[in-house]
């Protein structure tokens, strides 16, 4: 970006001219970028730009499937742009082309040996606000999807999750394991040095072992923040969440999490296409709860709001009995109140939406805006099928929170006999063996049957099944984790039928929606 903006200086200075330049792709559809794709339009006359792909990053293979290859010894994509000022500026924007280079390196460098901007088979493309992408994109899709609003339009107060930035030491699956850790942590004839390499803290810019130590020492209630998380799909655990042992506490969205609630989490912007990224909560949420992805960082967005308690200890409101508000844009319930006669639950809303979202019709149709900015999501005008969609958002809700009834006849079940450890390594047993369709924890046991479109089904960063085990390699199952994996097993499997299910009926909600503001 720096040199970018240093040859465009330069030829603003000279009053025309033509930069080239070899440089990592990800500028050219990546939102942070917006503004610089802007400045660069209205700089320049002509825009080149020849996308040679190979972002290993990205996981990206040719269109065909095959192996996509980098032309250098590097993981990141490449891009070749040309930039071209002409003496009399015009006061439109540059014209905007691009190419795709896909294939092995060796083929990659033939092709551009034989090519230049002349017999390039370039593809006018049309970089429109809000985000002025250098990527071809579907303009009549685009259009409609515009005409949909923001979900955090919808849900007006939002943040992203938890940022502990040191999950090893306030995290951790058995409440008492972390309770004791605290403890020692807390004892005063224990020397700072010692904690610190006991529990392998680190100090960054905001966070000072030895002062925040002296903090938490001073409160006699410490015992009470030790609070259950979300901390991955269907992965509940303990986390010490206390404003002096975390790094970001989100308190302002989380303290709405401390009553009863629900909360929908999902990403701003993806890493790369196949957009999955939904999931609800109960509970305050840790940051990477739909995806560790650098780029996919997880926003939760509460049903409810209760008193404001930014005043108060975080903890001390959790026997108020406060009246609660929907955290709902009052523009969208009113658009939905004179559209449907009446005011639908704040509920209902939610549910609907939650459905949306799991629609592959709506996924798969909307892909290249998924990738870039929050989803949108449209209200139809029937009220009929906005109560019908409601239902079934509601039903994976359920699903998804383990409150359901669909779960208490479970679709697997364990078997084999052992110690119910689960393995470290393939060597060791812990597979999945689609064959046989069976999911090994060890190498006598495992869950059957399994199959292969359960095992690889993905929650926004994580292939749902297999990372619930990962994160308990070594570790031996207790009979309700047991239960646990069963029903995650069988809530993925009645959440792929809702989804069809769904998915049939979102073209038809889509067809006619409300009107809410502008859309933008």
């Amino acid at each position: 970006m720096k040199f970018l903006r240093f040859a465009q200086w330069k030829i603003e200075q000279a009053g025309q001219g033509l930069v080239g330049m070899i440089t990592n792709h990800s500028y050219l559809d990546n939102p942070t970028f917006r503004g610089m794709r802007q400045s660069l339009m209205q700089t320049f006359d002509e825009i080149y730009v020849l996308d040679l792909h190979g972002n290993s990053l990205k996981r990206e293979t040719c269109p065909d499937g095959s192996k996509d290859g980098n032309v250098f010894d590097i993981r990141q994509g490449v891009a070749i742009a040309f930039f071209v000022k002409r003496n009399k500026r015009n006061q439109d924007l540059a014209k905007v082309w691009h190419a795709d280079l896909w294939g092995l390196r060796e083929a990659k460098y033939d092709w551009l040996l034989d090519h230049n901007v002349e017999n390039t088979d370039w593809q006018e493309i049309h970089p429109k606000p809000e985000f002025y992408l250098f990527v071809p994109r579907d303009e009549a899709a685009l259009e409609r999807y515009g005409e949909f609003i923001r979900v955090t339009e919808i849900f007006p107060v939002h943040s992203v999750g938890i940022v502990t930035s040191r999950d090893r030491f306030v995290i951790d699956f058995d409440r008492e394991a972390l309770k004791r850790r605290i403890r020692t942590f807390l004892d005063p004839n224990l020397p700072d040095e010692f904690v610190r390499q006991t529990f392998k803290l680190k100090d960054n810019r905001d966070w000072k072992m030895v002062q925040k130590r002296k903090k938490i020492q001073q409160d006699e209630e410490w015992k009470d923040k030790i609070v259950q998380c979300l901390y991955r799909p269907f992965d509940t655990r303990w986390i010490f969440y206390h404003y002096h042992a975390i790094d970001f506490g989100r308190e302002a969205v989380m303290q709405h999490m401390m009553q009863e609630n629900v909360g929908l989490m999902t990403c701003r912007q993806l890493s790369q296409l196949g957009w999955c990224h939904a999931m609800v909560s109960t509970r305050i949420t840790d940051d990477c709860m739909v995806s560790n992805r650098t780029r996919e960082r997880g926003y939760l967005m509460p049903l409810y709001l209760y008193p404001d308690t930014s005043k108060m200890d975080l903890f001390s409101h959790l026997e108020a009995n406060g009246e609660r508000k929907p955290n709902l844009n009052i523009e969208v319930v009113g658009a939905l109140n004179a559209a449907y006669g009446q005011k639908p639950l704040p509920e209902d809303i939610f549910h609907y939406i939650y459905s949306v979202l799991y629609a592959e019709t709506y996924r798969e149709k909307y892909a290249q805006f998924l990738k870039i900015d929050f989803p949108r999501i449209p209200f139809t005008t029937n009220f009929a099928l906005f109560k019908t969609l409601a239902k079934l958002g509601k039903r994976l809700v359920d699903l998804h929170l383990f409150q359901s009834e669909e779960l208490d006849s479970p679709v697997t079940r364990f078997q084999g006999q052992g110690e119910d450890r689960v393995a470290r390594t393939k060597s060791k047993g812990f597979r999945y063996e689609a064959k046989e369709e069976r999911v090994y924890v060890n190498k006598t046991q495992y869950f059957e049957p399994v199959p292969l479109e359960l095992w690889e089904y993905q929650i926004g960063g994580y292939q749902v099944l297999a990372k619930w085990l990962k994160d308990r390699r070594e570790w031996v199952l207790t009979l309700e984790e047991i239960k646990t994996y069963c029903r995650i097993v069988t809530a993925i499997q009645r959440t792929i039928a809702l989804q069809e299910e769904i998915g049939a009926l979102y073209p038809e909600a889509e067809s006619q929606i409300v009107k809410i503001g502008d859309g933008k």
